[in-house]
């Protein structure tokens, strides 16, 4: 809850479920005997970026922040609160992989190493600013206490690079169509967070060309049939989990005056299209079956959320339509993986993303 004086309480930390950020741990030895040789020149030339550090005073809390932000009504408090600490755990994830790896990589691949350190430091910036800003609401999250308390998944370095390739690219469209939509309807812009997202997109561009640096270094993990398969689950796991997260809070993109279905599959369309530069497959997105099944997925994950509210079924009951459920949410994930992609390198390929 929120403190209704000036003090600042600490947050209890979100439940965690399946569509929570989390954080990551991955097999330190395999990443630092990789190769890289092959693409050297790219990854230092994205590491030359990372050096000039364009965002280091950018993240410096101005005279607007002093407004009271008290005439927001509760609810709207509650749907910023939850905007704010989820984002700010999963920069604070981030950070965290980031700096694990640049310090097990010291000595082993000084190049990644350096990579995955200005990484950190913008991962860094970007999690305290957020953190920061939740004190604009009586509230802060204790980030060693996250530390220490949320249960790390382990990914090998190749799912790594896939989703932290693809977690950045959608970070970087995320923000840069909130920041143009509210700097052409500024009576939006309720909250001043949104005025450093221009920037601040920046920062997560440059960290998905890293990655997309790195893949490149990889040829066997953007070539051939099982590089396809993986980059195709990994974009429609990063687009679904999007989607789903987004239809339950379409009331925080309502208060800014945005339509949260709407932002979500333009950003999707973007996050595709920036990943053929990249992945050897994308998906078709512009079948009309594809955010079809997207919404139709929402309407039972909804039920899901709803059922678990609902007194008035017994546990029998409640067993029986979540199973039903949730076969049915699969059948609509089996038909979205059964699209058929778009192979990248066709020469007809020309995707109207503008």
């Amino acid at each position: 809850m929120v403190s209704i004086d000036n003090e600042v309480s600490t947050k209890s930390p979100a439940k965690e479920t399946l569509l929570t950020p989390r954080f990551y741990t991955t097999d330190f030895e395999e990443m630092g005997s990789l190769s890289i040789s092959s693409n050297k020149y790219e990854i230092l030339s994205v590491i030359s970026e990372f050096r000039l550090d364009y965002n280091k005073k950018h993240f410096i809390r101005d005279k607007e922040f002093i407004t009271s932000w008290k005439e927001f009504d509760s609810k709207t408090r509650e749907l910023f609160i939850e905007f704010l600490e989820r984002s700010c755990t999963a920069e604070f994830s981030g950070f965290l992989l980031y700096k694990e790896l640049s310090r097990s990589l010291k000595d082993k691949n000084p190049i990644l190493a350096e990579g995955f350190a200005l990484m950190s430091r913008d991962e860094a910036r970007h999690a305290g600013f957020l953190n920061k800003a939740m004190s604009d609401f009586n509230l802060t999250l204790d980030l060693g206490f996250l530390t220490k308390s949320r249960k790390y998944t382990f990914f090998a370095p190749k799912f790594i690079f896939y989703a932290t390739y693809l977690s950045e690219k959608i970070g970087y469209w995320r923000y840069i169509t909130i920041y143009r939509f509210l700097e052409q309807y500024p009576e939006y812009r309720i909250y001043t967070l949104f005025r450093f997202f221009e920037s601040w997109c920046q920062d997560e561009n440059r960290h998905g060309d890293f990655f997309a640096a790195v893949l490149r270094s990889q040829p066997h993990l953007i070539t051939g049939l099982v590089s396809e398969l993986w980059c195709r689950f990994f974009l429609l796991s990063v687009f679904i989990t999007m989607y789903l997260n987004d239809n339950q809070r379409a009331g925080f993109y309502a208060s800014i005056g945005l339509n949260a279905r709407q932002f979500d599959q333009y950003v999707i369309i973007k996050t595709n299209d920036s990943a053929k530069n990249v992945f050897p497959v994308i998906l078709d997105v512009t079948n009309p079956i594809f955010f079809d099944l997207l919404d139709k997925a929402c309407e039972m994950n909804n039920l899901l959320i709803n059922l678990e509210k609902d007194a008035t079924m017994s546990l029998f009951q409640k067993t029986f339509v979540k199973a039903k459920t949730y076969l049915t949410l699969g059948l609509y994930f089996g038909r979205l993986s059964l699209l058929a992609p778009i192979k990248t390198e066709d020469k007809w390929y020309h995707y109207k993303a503008n």
